[in-house]
């Protein structure tokens, strides 16, 4: 099985502290206007420090998960179709006969292309609507690889179409 690129790794990272971004800052302001009710005169550098220390350690966490999501994130091309497996607490196993693949496009957002990465979507025929990571209802892929370098996302998606009418021609 294959992982994704190494610099995957920074945008699980860098995609996690903007997800928890908004949180921490709600919960920092919370936190230090509950403080300066209490009182404003016992406000030292401790107060600050001990921010900053859970600040670390939330940065420190999220970067491990990074890693260990990284590490988690394997796929493959077998004889039968398109496998990957992720997951670090809950693995998931997904498998995309090619006959079903109906389309691969090759996504790069802004975070991914500032690292020079690809997101490989292979969407097929049949896919339920799913939820988008925005809240809403989307036709979305249902095989999704982040984390891929440019190179190998235009290789494996030319290798999957390639795949996948091979395995529709030998149906017929």
């Amino acid at each position: 099985m294959q992982q994704l690129d190494p610099r995957a790794v920074w945008l699980f990272f860098i995609s996690g502290l903007l997800r928890w971004l908004f949180i921490l800052l709600f919960l920092g302001f919370y936190f230090l206007g509950m403080f300066f009710e209490f009182s404003t005169s016992d406000f030292t550098f401790t107060t600050i420090g001990w921010a900053g220390v859970i600040l670390f350690i939330v940065v420190l966490l999220l970067y491990v998960w990074s890693r260990l999501s990284f590490y988690f994130y394997r796929y493959e091309l077998t004889e039968l179709g398109f496998r990957k497996e992720l997951g670090v607490i809950t693995k998931k196993y997904v498998t995309i006969p090619y006959d079903r693949i109906q389309n691969v496009d090759i996504y790069r957002g802004l975070l991914a292309r500032l690292l020079g990465l690809s997101d490989l979507n292979i969407q097929t025929a049949g896919a339920a609507a799913q939820v988008s990571r925005y809240g809403g209802l989307a036709g979305g892929a249902e095989g999704r690889l982040p984390g891929l370098s440019r190179t190998v996302a235009e290789n494996l998606r030319d290798e999957l179409i390639h795949r996948a009418k091979q395995s529709k021609n030998q149906g017929l």
